[in-house]
């Protein structure tokens, strides 16, 4: 198994007197999609907001390519490499693709944009990622498809050399279509050599696309396995009852009399 391109090993974090988090130890590796599944309150969005700089964590260490990082701020993350696609996408509807892809990363000069230029690479990006259902990439944001935006939203966070990129619900709200575009696209990010990480609740959806999942129950990490080694049953056991079988937290012992 290749060396994780993102290892947090015992991360811990609290709000107040709520502990949210207990020593999660969890890997991202280059060319596999790792599931990042728990039922609400179990934790995934505090862990993906304290590897993306947003919540500070309280103990625990960060490795990025074997090398100890500390992650203070969303620009930390993005340095990095790791990029963050939220479920609400974070696009501006009323400009275009181009725009939306660089915003806030404008290339020019302080008085003149190169617009060119990043039109240019806002078309590689989505060649590149084999995406045929934008015609053109100066269409405003406002009349794409729930799927068209997510695509977007995904060519966007690769855009800037990317390593890891996590994905939040990508097929949330959308039909059976626009979800297929977008589990092909998950895949092609690891094709690519990126790690991604899918956070979703849909089992098919998990077990069509990741080659591992993780599972977290009231904030702890109590599975990692391959997706071949088990059933839909078995994750969805794991996730409401934080263990199934040998799998995850152990049984406690019988209370002697």
């Amino acid at each position: 198994m290749s060396e994780p391109i993102l290892d947090i090993k015992g991360l811990n974090k609290s709000f107040g007197p709520v502990h949210v988090l207990h020593d999660v130890d969890f890997a991202v590796r280059a060319g596999e999609v790792t599931a990042l599944v728990g039922d609400n309150g179990a934790g995934k969005s505090t862990l993906v907001k304290c590897v993306a700089g947003i919540h500070p964590y309280d103990t625990g260490t960060v490795l990025f390519n074997g090398e100890p990082v500390h992650i203070h701020s969303p620009k930390d993350a993005g340095e990095l490499g790791i990029e963050v696609v939220y479920q609400d996408l974070a696009l501006a509807d009323n400009l275009d693709i181009v725009q939306n892809m660089f915003l806030g990363r404008e290339r020019g000069s302080r008085w003149l944009l190169d617009e060119a230029s990043m039109e240019k690479a806002a078309r590689e990006t989505l060649a590149s990622l084999s995406v045929r259902t934008v015609k053109s990439v100066r269409t405003p944001v406002s009349s794409l498809s729930g799927g068209q935006r997510q695509t977007v939203a995904i060519a966007k966070s690769v855009l800037w050399n990317s390593k890891v990129v996590i994905l939040d619900e990508p097929t949330a709200a959308l039909g059976v279509a626009q979800t297929r575009q977008v589990l092909d696209l998950v895949r092609r990010l690891a094709e690519q050599g990126l790690g991604v990480v899918l956070i979703s609740h849909n089992m098919a959806d998990v077990f069509e696309v990741a080659d591992r999942i993780d599972v977290l129950y009231l904030g702890r990490l109590v599975a990692e396995v391959q997706t071949k080694d088990v059933t839909h049953g078995q994750v969805v056991e794991l996730i409401t009852a934080g263990r199934s079988g040998d799998l995850g937290l152990a049984r406690p012992e019988a209370v002697a009399l």
